[in-house]
């Protein structure tokens, strides 16, 4: 059984924009060191002994395939593979890979977000997927930090005010370990459903919890953020960064 890594790097980043009318949005630089993300997204992989990456792209993927090659100074083993723009979605991007053969039913996908940094010990993650058995394992952190006030009321009075609460609930940070025995199911879901766009959480995962598969939840005191918006990237902070990361760069 071969672990490989999968990560989603085709979007075209519209929360980024204009920045991304000219650059790929996980080529965006971050940090001291003025990496990609997806640099930093290669190298955790690396580090935890995950040396196959299937790269999904599509917008500017050659601004990826221009930096990275085929990860040869990286000691990796990458493959590209182009989304189909009739596609939408992010599981319709994992089964365009299928059918492709770059991923099959015998591998063990670890499918990782292009805009998300995190120390996530990825082998502990696989590992306990695969010894619970998991069709699915996510990713999940104990608790985040909410950029609003929380207000607690007795009618409209207000009793309570916690302003940037951190919410203690478990939340997806955007990686997770998926069975390949998976893909066929989520094949037939395709052909069954009417899904303008089909999406690995809000579809795939919701539908095996709902057929009570074996969803398994790996839950997480690492750093992670996503760099989902020009906002999120303003405040991201390079000597935190470093701080948290610079073990990927030594």
């Amino acid at each position: 059984m071969v672990v490989k890594g999968v990560v989603l790097a085709g979007g075209e980043g519209t929360r980024f924009r204009p920045i991304t009318y000219y650059f790929q949005k996980c080529m965006m630089p971050v940090g001291e060191e003025q990496k990609p993300i997806l640099d930093y997204i290669l190298r955790l992989l690396k580090y935890h002994g995950v040396t196959k990456t299937v790269l999904l792209v599509g917008y500017k993927h050659q601004q990826i395939e221009n930096y990275f090659d085929h990860g040869e100074r990286f000691g990796v083993e990458m493959t590209y593979v182009l989304d189909d723009p009739n596609l939408k979605g992010s599981a319709n991007a994992l089964l365009n890979a299928y059918k492709k053969g770059a991923i099959g039913d015998d591998d063990t996908l670890v499918v990782y977000y292009g805009d998300i940094i995190s120390n996530l010990d990825i082998g502990a993650m696989v590992k306990h997927h695969q010894g619970k058995n998991a069709d699915a394992t996510l990713a999940l952190a104990r608790k985040y930090n909410i950029s609003v006030g929380k207000a607690e009321l007795d009618g409209t009075r207000i009793t309570n005010f916690i302003e940037k609460p951190d919410l203690m609930q478990p939340i997806s940070i955007g990686i997770l370990t998926l069975s390949g025995s998976v893909l066929k199911e989520m094949a037939k879901l395709q052909q069954q459903g009417q899904f303008r766009s089909f999406d690995l959480m809000g579809d795939v995962i919701s539908y095996l919890v709902q057929r009570g598969r074996r969803v398994e939840a790996y839950l997480t005191d690492a750093f992670w953020y996503d760099v989902g918006s020009i906002e999120r990237y303003e405040r991201l902070s390079p000597e935190k960064l470093s701080e948290v990361m610079g073990f990927l760069l030594k």
